[in-house]
């Protein structure tokens, strides 16, 4: 089914999550669209430092830090929204029938469909990666990936895995053969001995600096609530796909809840996708940085056709092909 108007696109604006960020990405953007330069200059007020310069010159390693690249991630698709909808002279409501966003890209979805201002946006996103960092020391938690293995042996995995009164939570469920764990080191270490006794095709650790999405996350999940709980939050111009929920979601409180949910709990995003489909989307439309949701998305379901919007050029092929 589609949306229930008659303006329906089958289009869904998605958002990147950690992982994704490169220095210099956004830059042309900002260069060739004022629009685009608002958003991160926003971005600098908020936070009281010139983070634009790090996104568009500055050290990679520096980049990648989580409390860098969360809201540096978010300023680039946000930038690269606004610099769509100025070009096309469309509202992002005119232009999608829903948002969704993978991980801190779900924070990227709201703020590009108005329902949190970027600069607060920005607020939460430095928070939120300060509070996840702190939540685990350095080298007691841990994620890998499981490549080939299907959700359902991910499952047995982790749960064998978490002996002990260790944690292993599945923390992401990215596509069909993709499914990351997380959570203590030693658990994850055994996990990834089990994953190659049962044959799976691939289990890595992931060079990451904590372990995101299990339940250890619980710590920062207490500090996001009572951030959001003191920031405004609007009714989005179209409806979000949630992470945890893998469904819809426009209520302010709604959208509260699962943010803080979210912190430690699973990425539904296979699922999220799947549903996107059923409700008419044929085609995804990734913003900013990467093309890594538009991999994930062709295994997910072929019907829904995928495209990146990174420079000025990209933004001119979309609104051309608008027509």
């Amino acid at each position: 089914m589609t949306r229930a108007d008659d303006g329906a696109t089958n289009r869904a604006f998605l958002f990147p999550g950690q992982g994704s960020q490169t220095v210099g990405m956004g830059k042309a953007l900002a260069e060739a669209h004022p629009e685009a330069r608002a958003v991160f200059e926003a971005v600098d007020d908020a936070l009281g430092e010139k983070l634009s310069d790090l996104i568009f010159g500055g050290d990679q390693e520096t980049l990648t830090l989580t409390r860098n690249a969360q809201p540096a991630l978010m300023a680039t698709a946000v930038a690269a929204t606004r610099a769509i909808e100025a070009a096309s002279g469309r509202s992002l409501a005119e232009l999608c029938d829903y948002v969704a966003g993978h991980s801190l890209g779900e924070y990227s979805a709201l703020a590009a469909s108005g329902a949190i201002a970027v600069g607060d946006t920005a607020k939460l996103l430095r928070l939120r990666g300060d509070s996840m960092q702190s939540a685990v020391p350095v080298g007691e938690g841990a994620m890998a990936a499981l490549i080939g293995a299907t959700l359902d042996q991910a499952e047995e995995i982790a749960t064998a895995a978490a002996a002990d009164g260790a944690v292993c939570d599945i923390a992401n469920d990215n596509a069909p053969g993709q499914v990351v764990l997380s959570g203590h080191a030693a658990a994850i270490d055994r996990a990834i001995e089990l994953a190659q006794e049962k044959g799976i095709k691939r289990a890595m650790k992931l060079p990451v600096s904590a372990p995101f999405h299990c339940s250890l996350m619980a710590p920062a999940a207490d500090v996001m609530a009572e951030a959001l709980a003191n920031t405004q939050i609007q009714s989005p111009a179209r409806p979000v796909m949630a992470n945890v929920a893998a469904a819809p979601v426009e209520s302010p409180d709604e959208i509260r809840e699962l943010l803080v949910r979210q912190v430690a709990g699973r990425v539904r995003w296979r699922e999220g996708i799947e549903a996107l489909a059923e409700r008419g989307v044929t085609e995804a439309v990734e913003m900013g940085a990467g093309k890594v949701l538009t991999g994930l998305n062709r295994r997910i379901d072929k019907r829904v056709e995928g495209r990146a919007i990174q420079t000025p050029e990209d933004v001119a092929a979309f609104v051309a092909d608008l027509g």
